[in-house]
Order: structure tokens, then C-alpha cells, then sequence
């Protein structure tokens, strides 16, 4: 996971810390709690760190039950129980107030009685936004909302999207030459990055909860678009396949994670590979595809096809963020690259190539 704070702090203060900690726990959660957000808990106690947590893998408990429990098997009930009445808990995203897979953490916070909870954004949640933080004032705990707010926003972007634009967040990823192609003129593979920067892809397709290519992608690359450079889970496979040509025995196809072919023709489901057919296939084709991945409760996505299918999420507008390599190489001529009409947030240096961040929007 990369992480970039829209501001830099010089100075902060001693809620800001605790804060910053949490966001930093946040992030051990993944591609592992989604489509759950990522959440950091703290817990301090005359000025000292007495107890941590994150979200657990999907189903599991939240970084507020994680960090209690800390609190518990450190002390003993006992002692812990006295500690957390004069304790201040930080959560970087707003204490659930419903029972999902797991009960309330407000309610939890509220039965031990904390002195304080400071929590870094709301929770836009129907069923919490605002819920939570309204159940601990009304026991009597102090509240607080809105330390480093921007920051603790942009690390649940993508729980934020699913939530308000009911559709997975979505990043664009590829490479191109210094002088803007994207692939050769004539139809083939040609390594643009190098080594560093596709192994950085697998880190980030273990991160997301699924990756979309193309029907020439498939192609001409047979992509696996697994994790094998990386260790973490697959995510699921999308590919764009109108006419269902490409064949049987295609890397997507071996059986090492979900595969899902968007489609005209068939809808069928044969073990780790769904066929969903789309009516008036190229009409809003991204939206409807990113819908019945939002019903399918996909949080996040990889768009990393071919210069076509990547320019018809930007055409369409669609897209959240776009992960830029550029390499030194330049060929003169070739297919060019997508286009963006949004300035670079910030690049980095991956060995000899170049990473650009781009956000569509307000992150």
C-alpha cells in the first residue's frame, strides 16, 4: 500500500501522533479486511501507549475489539478495566454503531467506559455516520472528530467510493516510453518497465480486490495477473471479452483465482469462472461493469488492459487514480498512451523508471 498524505505536518501535536500511529496500523489490514475499511486503533493511558489493533481479515474483529484485547491479555482484567476509564482510545475512522458480522464497537467503548475517544473521520455508513459517535457522547465520553481528517479520508478511499458512488474504486496502471507509447505499432509484448516495477504491480494487485484486462490483452500478453511476485492473495480476475474468443487454455483461465468474462453471449458460472452476459454490451459498458462488480461486493480494481480499454474508463469518468511507469526507452513511433487530464500528484524513482500518481478527484 502506498500512502500519501495530502499535507505535510511539520509540527504535531500530541493527538496527532497517536493519530498518525493508527493510520500506520491501519494499513497492516490490506487486502485482507475488505470490503470492510482499514482501521487503526490506539489505545493511551497517562501519556503512554497501553494497547494496539487493526481490522482483522473480513469477518473478523475491528481494530477497536483488537486493541482492547491488547489492553486485556497485557494487564489483566482487572487492572485493564481500572486503566481504561482514565484511557483515551484513537480510531481513525468512526466506532461501527450495528451489529454486522461483528457487534457494535461503540457499544463495546461505552461498557469500559473510556475517558476519551478521538476519532480521525466519520464513517459515511448509512447505518454509522455519525451513530457511533453519538451513542459514546450520549454515555458521557468525551468525543473528538477530526484529527488529521485528510489523511485518515484518503486511506479508506476506496471503502468511501464503494459506499457513496456504488462502484469499486478504481485505479489505472501502465507504462509507457518517454516519448508516450504505450505498446509496439505492430501487434506483440515488449517490456516497457523493468523488474522492480512489475514485481511493485504484484505488491499492488495483492492489495486490490480485483484487476480487468481486455480481450487483447488476453491475447497477445496471456496475462496470469496472479500475485507469484509477491506473497499475498490473488484478487479476482476481470476480463472484457465480448465475443468470448479468447480460449480455454489461457493464463486467466488456470484456475488460481476467481475469473469473471464480462460478456455478450453467456451466463454461466463453472466453478472459479463466472460468465456474465451484459445487454447492449457498449452501451456505458464501464459502468455497468463496475456496478455488478459493486453488487458482487468488489471494493477496489486494477484496470491494467490495453490503451482502449483504459481511455474508456477515463472517457467514461470512472476512474479514481492512475499509477504511471515511465521508462527512459523511446521508440519514435507506436501506439500512444492513455490520456489524462489531470496533473501528476507526486513520482518517485523505481530503479531506472519513473512511478506517476494522478487522482481524478478530491484525494
Amino acid at each position: 500500500m502506498i500512502f500519501f498524505a495530502k499535507y505535510y505536518v511539520c509540527s504535531m501535536t500530541q493527538d496527532e501522533l497517536y493519530m498518525r500511529r493508527c493510520l500506520d496500523l491501519a494499513v497492516l489490514g490490506a487486502g485482507t479486511v475488505s470490503p470492510n475499511p482499514m482501521v487503526g486503533a490506539v489505545i493511551v493511558c497517562e501519556n503512554k501507549i497501553i494497547g494496539e489493533g487493526y481490522t482483522s481479515p473480513y469477518g473478523g474483529p475491528h481494530a477497536e475489539v483488537n486493541a482492547v484485547r491488547h489492553v486485556l491479555e497485557t494487564f489483566g482484567e482487572e487492572r485493564a478495566l481500572v486503566m481504561f476509564r482514565s484511557s483515551t482510545i484513537y480510531v481513525s475512522l468512526e466506532p461501527c454503531a450495528h451489529q454486522g458480522k461483528t457487534p457494535p464497537c461503540a457499544d463495546m467503548l461505552v461498557r469500559y467506559n473510556f475517558f476519551r475517544v478521538i476519532v480521525g473521520c466519520l464513517d459515511p455508513f448509512p447505518k454509522v455516520n455519525g451513530l457511533g459517535l453519538k451513542k459514546i457522547a450520549d454515555a458521557g465520553i468525551q468525543t473528538q472528530v477530526g484529527v488529521l481528517e485528510q489523511e485518515c479520508l484518503f486511506m479508506n478511499r476506496r471503502f468511501f467510493t464503494r459506499i457513496q458512488q456504488q462502484r469499486p474504486y478504481v485505479i489505472l496502471k501502465w507504462a509507457e516510453t518517454s516519448d508516450g507509447f504505450f505498446a509496439p505499432a505492430e501487434p506483440g509484448q515488449q517490456w516497457i518497465s523493468n523488474a522492480a516495477s512489475k514485481q511493485l504491480v504484484h505488491k499492488w494487485r495483492a492489495e486490490e480486490d480485483a484487476v480487468l484486462v481486455g480481450t487483447s490483452t488476453a491475447m497477445l500478453d496471456n496475462p496470469s495477473l496472479t500475485v507469484r511476485l509477491w506473497k499475498g492473495r490473488n484478487p479476482k480476475r476481470i476480463l472484457i471479452d465480448r465475443d468470448l474468443v479468447v480460449p480455454d487454455d489461457a493464463a486467466l483461465f488456470d484456475g488460481m483465482a476467481e475469473t469473471i468474462v464480462f460478456n455478450a453471449k453467456r451466463a454461466d458460472w463453472q466453478g472459479k469462472r463466472k460468465y456474465i452476459a451484459l445487454e447492449n454490451f457498449a452501451l456505458y459498458l464501464p459502468q455497468n461493469i463496475l456496478y455488478q462488480l459493486y453488487l458482487m461486493d468488489v471494493q477496489s480494481i486494477i484496470i491494467e488492459g490495453g490503451a482502449k480499454t483504459l481511455q474508456q474508463f477515463i472517457d467514461a469518468g470512472v476512474w479514481d487514480e492512475a499509477r504511471v511507469f515511465q521508462s527512459k526507452a523511446r521508440w519514435t513511433t507506436g501506439v500512444a498512451s492513455p490520456r489524462l487530464s489531470a496533473r501528476a500528484r507526486s513520482s518517485s524513482k523505481v530503479g531506472n523508471d519513473t512511478l506517476s500518481f494522478y487522482f481524478r478527484d478530491t484525494y
